[in-house]
């Protein structure tokens, strides 16, 4: 199945996070925390202004954002859990050598 946002909402999976600290400590599922970074997946076509034409999104497929923690409703697509949310919930996108090494784990 393939899945198209409408309007300005947005699809993203979010990316991992560390299962140690800098010190070495593992953390348990239990106690770890939902990442707020994730990358986008799709994005719908953008939405209108007041003259009714339509505004394309900021952020694109393959960005890496940063979003607040409750942000997003949680579904599951193609057997993956995904986060859906509009692009106004996106705090930014994340740019440089830490987004990239996100990006290929």
């Amino acid at each position: 199945m393939k899945f198209r946002p409408l309007h300005d909402r947005v699809v993203i999976r979010r990316l991992e996070e560390d299962e140690k600290t800098a010190g070495g400590i593992i953390i348990p599922d239990s106690a770890k925390e939902k990442p707020m970074q994730g990358q986008v997946l799709a994005v719908g076509p953008g939405s209108r202004n007041e003259k009714g034409e339509v505004a394309p999104l900021d952020v694109k497929a393959g960005d890496t954002v940063l979003f607040g923690k409750w942000s997003g409703t949680e579904v599951r697509i193609d057997g993956e859990d995904v986060l859906i949310m509009k692009e106004s919930d996106i705090m930014g996108v994340i740019e440089g050598k830490s987004a990239a090494r996100k990006k290929a784990a």
